[in-house]
């Protein structure tokens, strides 16, 4: 039988491994880049190869051991993967960048192999299972205790399952804002909600990066900048070369950073005050990669949790890899495990009851851990598996994806004593907005809304002495509405005829 590595090569061009210096300290830095050009069933792409490659280069010089993969099928996407997992240790620092098609189904971020296929409208789970989930990838170093990760995403183009003559499946070419990250998380995507990113500026540009990458691998190399520094500058370089070509591409970042993140350098300023360091350590090389049997309790495994609020509380559904005969499940690591129960449906894949992957909390639970447990096909226990569940960040990230797959929905116009506008969708989903603007007849939003507080016991409920409507003139064409969400980012302008 082939090792695994020679079965590798056949699914991607070049996996590199390679060994630097690194500052001094007791944690180190490690690395994963990707870059997938040739797609098999959707279009293929000229530069995330060379994408991947020039934040290898990058990163190399910041100190990091990087592992550099390019043009992965789903198998080796995810035998990759393993392989990162298994390079990460408490206290490291994890970057992560991929260049390729990305898509988003239902504010749900899906990093596209090579070999997804050609999904038409209705066929969105084909998409699900043959892509790698994004989120995953977060909980993944969190399970390993990473003290920074680093995502940055060159991933937002068109729709790559658009066809003349067909319906493309239900969702967004690029990816949704990851705007509920847990603490010690900053990501980087190379373009807004619903922008592309462009390869290149003309059919003259002979760069081999795309505009986000070639800028951002240099302002990472600039010293003395933290990151937010570096995605400062890069949204405003990226923008302004963008707009010479009369085209919109702002990118956009997402910080939950515990520490103020300097990758090249301490603060401008403090050189003179910095101790003298110690001499770098030499940091191994990332393991080789192996034959990977997945052991069951890996976190490649680990289940993620959805939460959704509802008038009677939380329901928090379960999306766990693996087949299972059952599932458990507790507050906290003391006390009983408590069973989910099943379904009066049969699971495929076993052919036995499907186990309940869902359970309810109260409208007041506080913030904790819940530890998750489940019964593989062979009957072996997993777990328990750590979920943070906090309240009110799960209540924003729920209510902005309501927002954003309900968009037509925010206002609506009646004709009642006068012309009426109603903005009882948003007030029924303020918990996630910062603020509404509005503007009347006009393309730019420039009055703003007033909404009432949240109220987290009841989020959906509107106050009984509020009023959701505006009243207009009768000759009032439209209505533009702008959100600025609570995460500090801000929607799309949409417009609204009567």
């Amino acid at each position: 039988m082939k090792s695994w590595l020679s079965r590798l090569s056949a699914a991607m061009l070049a996996v590199a491994f390679v060994g630097s210096a690194a500052p001094a300290q007791a944690e180190k830095r490690v690395a994963l880049v990707i870059g997938n050009n040739d797609y098999r069933n959707v279009p293929k792409l000229q530069k995330a190869v060379n994408d991947a490659r020039t934040m290898g280069d990058t990163l190399k010089q910041l100190g990091f051991n990087v592992m550099v993969a390019e043009n992965l099928n789903r198998q080796a996407f995810s035998e990759t993967l393993l392989a990162f997992d298994r390079a990460v240790e408490p206290g490291d620092t994890a970057f992560f960048f991929y260049a390729g098609h990305g898509f988003e189904i239902a504010g749900q971020n899906f990093l596209l192999p090579t070999d997804v296929p050609a999904a038409t409208e209705g066929q969105e789970e084909l998409v699900r299972d043959a892509s790698v989930l994004a989120d995953r990838i977060i909980e993944r170093l969190q399970n390993k205790k990473a003290r920074t990760s680093i995502l940055v995403f060159d991933a937002c183009r068109n729709n790559p399952f658009e066809r003349a003559g067909t319906r493309a499946v239900a969702g967004g070419g690029g990816l949704a804002p990851m705007t509920q990250l847990p603490e010690g998380v900053f990501s980087v995507f190379s373009a807004g909600p619903r922008q592309t990113a462009l390869d290149r500026l003309s059919n003259d540009d002979a760069n081999p990066n795309s505009v986000f990458t070639r800028t951002f691998a240099r302002e990472l190399l600039q010293p003395g900048e933290n990151l937010v520094q570096v995605a400062q500058r890069t949204r405003r370089l990226v923008s302004e070369m963008a707009e010479t070509v009369k085209h919109k591409q702002i990118p956009v970042y997402f910080d939950q950073m515990v520490d103020d993140v300097f990758l090249n350098g301490i603060a401008k300023g403090q050189a003179e005050a910095a101790k003298p360091s110690a001499p770098p350590q030499q940091v191994a090389a990332l393991p080789p990669v192996s034959v990977p049997k997945l052991p069951k309790d890996d976190s490649i495994n680990a289940p993620i949790a959805s939460f959704s609020r509802h008038n009677g509380g939380w329901t928090v559904v379960f999306s766990i890899a693996d087949p299972t005969l059952g599932i458990s499940w507790r507050i906290g690591d003391s006390g009983d495990f408590r069973e989910t129960g099943f379904m009066d449906t049969l699971d495929p894949r076993t052919r036995k009851r499907m186990p309940n992957p869902s359970i309810e909390l109260p409208a007041d639970a506080p913030a904790a851990t819940i530890e998750l447990r489940y019964v593989d096909t062979q009957g072996e226990m997993q777990g328990p598996f750590p979920i943070k569940f906090d309240p009110d960040a799960a209540l924003i990230r729920d209510q902005r994806k309501i927002l954003d797959m309900t968009a037509t929905s925010w206002l609506s116009f009646r004709e009642f004593n006068g012309l009426l506008v109603y903005y009882t969708h948003l007030m029924s989903y303020r918990c996630a907005i910062r603020e509404v603007r509005i503007g009347i007849d006009t393309a730019v939003p420039d009055k703003v809304l007033k909404m009432p507080a949240c109220n987290s016991r009841d989020p959906s409920a509107i106050p009984s002495d509020a009023q959701p409507y505006l009243k207009l003139a009768p000759q009032t064409k439209s209505v533009s509405v702008e959100l600025t969400y609570r995460d500090g980012s801000v929607s799309e302008i949409k417009t609204f005829r009567r």
